[in-house]
């Protein structure tokens, strides 16, 4: 008879009785799973290829500098710890570019972040965990050639204080273009959830207006109108970090016939730099707060 097979199962769930790890947790561990996805850890083979690579072509150079100098026993470094990261911007740009929609556009494009706000992390959770996995991600990548530079600056026995000096000089500077750059990656990928999209803009925005600034330095330099390559030089992400480092960190400048700003000059640096950073942080608030709803 049916009524014979008839069963009724308690299948009830039970409820959870761990421990509530809350807010903080949720935000580092999405900030720890972000800067892992930054050099492909956790993901598969293909997604290591480009991050690790580029982290290689940044350290090389500072390998090859370093052996040079230490079978030469030359009295100094080719290139400055300040100097190198301007040197070598192309890759930091191209991983800026690479690694911003990376952090962002999959969660706008699968529509996952209403999910990560409904608990228990804020907009504000999320927006400071993707700046900052995205921000150390770059200070790692352009500190480890700093490093190299500096053991093996060592290694040539050349003078500890000025190397000393040097590398933390140069650790500030790489620590302002990780925030700066990091911020308007976010900014720029955060507004399109196709990552084609998202590398396409944000090259656009540090390489085009790095060569349009530094094409109007050199005709103004040509001009003889040396007191404009200055004012010229706060509208590109890369000559306002040249700038700062020019005139408070005892950089030689980029910019066309080698002067830099001055500390007035350089205090105006300052001030563009640090409200863009901060300015980034605002609109990616004021942008998830709207995805999140």
């Amino acid at each position: 008879m049916p009524g014979d097979q008839t069963r009724i199962h308690n299948i009830g769930y039970r409820s959870y009785d761990g421990p509530r790890l809350g807010r903080a947790y949720a935000r580092r561990s999405l900030y720890s799973q972000s800067l892992r996805g930054s050099y492909g850890l956790g993901r598969s083979a293909k997604s290591k290829v480009l991050p690790m690579l580029l982290f290689v072509v940044m350290c090389l150079p500072a390998g090859i500098m370093v052996a040079v100098a230490v079978a030469t026993k030359a009295n100094d470094l080719p290139v400055d710890y300040t100097r190198y990261a301007i040197v070598l911007q192309a890759v930091i740009s191209l991983y800026v570019a690479a690694q911003a929609p990376q952090s962002v556009s999959r969660d706008l494009r699968f529509k996952t972040v209403p999910l990560y706000f409904s608990r228990p992390i804020e907009t504000s959770d999320y927006v400071r965990a993707k700046y900052a996995s995205l921000a150390s991600a770059l200070f790692i990548l352009t500190a480890a050639p700093l490093l190299v530079l500096y053991v093996g600056a060592l290694l040539a026995k050349l003078d500890f204080a000025d190397q000393t000096k040097g590398f933390a000089q140069g650790l500030v500077s790489v620590a302002l273009l990780s925030l700066l750059f990091a911020g308007l990656g976010l900014v720029v990928a955060s507004v399109t959830p196709r990552r084609g999209f998202g590398i396409a803009a944000v090259i656009a925005v540090l390489t085009i207006t790095y060569g349009a600034v530094s094409t109007l330095q050199a005709i103004a330099d040509v001009q003889g109108s040396s007191g404009a390559v200055a004012w010229i030089g706060l509208f590109s992400p890369i000559t306002l970090i040249d700038g700062v480092q020019s005139a408070f960190l005892g950089a030689t400048s980029a910019s066309p016939g080698g002067v830099g700003p001055s500390n007035g000059e350089g205090a105006v640096y300052v001030l563009v730099t640090l409200g863009l950073i901060a300015g980034a942080y605002g609109l990616l608030m004021r942008r998830y707060k709207k995805v999140g709803l």
